[in-house]
């Protein structure tokens, strides 16, 4: 079985965020259970040049995109035993930086058509199953059941398409059905991309994939509702039947206190008070908060956007601060959650720091020196940064939602369960109150503590039953599409 996986970014070549993460994780995973999977994505500029410089070109062609004819190569390259195939097309990939252009609607076009003329340049390699993320491949499988149904072995071709955050569509202006897409004159491509005065790459594919998957349990019924439908629950309903939720992994040797580069001592399960405690007191030193230790540290390593559920721990900083802890926040994003933080800092020098910056391995230096983690989400489809802090013994408090439901089991005092601590409704006292609950834990009751700490160490973030599930998933397809043919 032959799995093509098209994405706009894989880690190490391009990481904008948790995509990146993905895009460069699970084709791998994938491999190792059992499916010859190969990734392709734009070539985009930003690409380190000692993988471009590795690159092999396969092909070259013209990619037909409305009126236009645009060039187009195809270049192969393998790292960690995946074979990634890249797209070339200077016009529009050769920029700073991947998103955030006015033709942007034009350039994920492109590259969508271009991922389906690249099918006839692959040697040895036709896939059986094409499986697509997010908006900037939602175009795929619409223009693989409208445009290309004609050519030999496309109508075998499965699509699997994955929604990873369903706030990002790709709305685009009516106009580029005919002047981009070539689609004005197809009915029922029309019917399904059009809302209003405004076409939806993803909800096109949506309409059009063999098979919707989101990225945790959780969120694939979430969606469903109108309260984080984003305006497609309907689609979601109607097409129910088939869609599921895959809760995603993470790189666990990458992502690991054990071995990780950036950290001032390693540690594992077994030894984490003293790793945790070096780290703390190293991290407390270069930030300017008092080097002691014992007092809890809260941290918050994250995008600074209202998804996060920042509005709530602005709610509640100034109580929060009163209590006997440190706080230190990591990430950049809106102007409004930046401005904040850096004032909070300003009140509250000796108990709070802002690090408005994007730097992994201050990531890792926070996850290594903090005890718990704040992340009140107010949606989260799935969330890395839960996983990551417990894989350094960072114990999260999260909201019930999407994929921290899935992955953080609240504690039970009496059955002495459980690996971090949660709350359900979106309300700024209730994350008061659960942050108030772990305090607690962590001062009053120390073995307990250290036992969540080590059951959150110890937990399987692996991409391994993710990846089966996947394949499970796609020999399904497989098996069906046979018999229907």
């Amino acid at each position: 079985m032959k799995v093509l996986y098209a994405i706009f970014e894989a880690d190490p070549f391009i990481k904008t965020g948790g995509l990146g993460d993905v895009g460069g994780s699970l084709p791998g995973a994938l491999c190792r259970a059992g499916t010859q999977t190969r990734a392709i994505l734009p070539k985009l500029s930003s690409i380190p040049d000692k993988y471009k410089s590795r690159m092999e070109t396969l092909a070259e062609f013209e990619v037909p995109l409305g009126w236009r004819r645009q060039y187009c190569g195809v270049q192969k390259l393998e790292e960690k035993g995946v074979v990634y195939y890249f797209i070339d097309n200077e016009y529009y990939f050769k920029r700073p930086g991947a998103y955030g252009y006015n033709d942007e609607g034009e350039r994920v076009a492109f590259f969508c058509k271009a991922v389906l003329e690249s099918l006839q340049h692959l040697p040895g390699f036709f896939p059986d199953i094409l499986h697509c993320n997010d908006w900037h491949t939602g175009l795929i499988p619409v223009f693989l059941r409208e445009q290309y149904m004609g050519l030999p072995a496309y109508g075998r071709i499965a699509v699997v398409f994955t929604v990873h955050n369903l706030k990002f569509q790709g709305i685009f202006p009516k106009a580029m059905l005919a002047d981009v897409l070539g689609l004005a004159n197809v009915k029922s491509a029309a019917d399904q991309l059009l809302f209003g005065d405004v076409i939806g790459f993803l909800r096109g594919a949506l309409c059009y994939s063999d098979r919707l998957t989101t990225v945790s349990p959780t969120y694939a019924e979430e969606i469903r509702t109108a309260y984080y439908g984003e305006g497609l629950d309907e689609i979601f309903r109607r097409r129910s039947g088939i869609l599921s939720g895959i809760l995603n992994g993470i790189d666990t040797d990458k992502v690991s206190p054990i071995s990780d580069e950036y950290l001032s001592e390693t540690y594992g399960p077994a030894d984490f008070r003293r790793g945790k405690s070096a780290n703390k007191r190293s991290l407390q030193r270069d930030l300017g908060l008092e080097g002691n230790p014992d007092i809890p540290l809260l941290v918050i390593v994250s995008r600074l956007t209202e998804q996060k559920g920042l509005d709530l721990i602005l709610g509640i900083l100034d109580e929060l601060l009163c209590e006997n802890i440190q706080l230190a926040v990591l990430g950049v994003g809106d102007a409004k959650y930046e401005n904040a933080f850096r004032s909070c800092q300003e009140r509250q020098p000796h108990k709070m720091r802002a690090c408005i910056t994007f730097d992994p391995a201050m990531s890792s230096r926070f996850y290594a020196a903090a005890d718990m983690l704040l992340m009140p989400s107010k949606f989260e489809p799935c969330g890395l940064s839960q996983m990551a802090a417990m894989r350094y013994g960072t114990v999260p408090i999260v909201r019930e939602t999407g994929g921290l439901a899935d992955s953080v089991i609240a504690y039970n005092q009496y059955e002495e369960t459980g690996d971090g601590f949660s709350f359900a409704n979106y309300n700024a006292h209730e994350l008061l109150f659960t942050i108030k609950r772990a305090l607690d834990i962590f001062s009053n009751h120390k073995a307990s503590w250290e036992a969540l700490v080590r059951r959150a160490m110890e937990k399987d973030f692996s991409w391994k039953a993710s990846a089966e599930k996947y394949a499970g998933l796609y020999q399904e397809l497989v098996s069906q599409r046979r018999e229907v043919l």
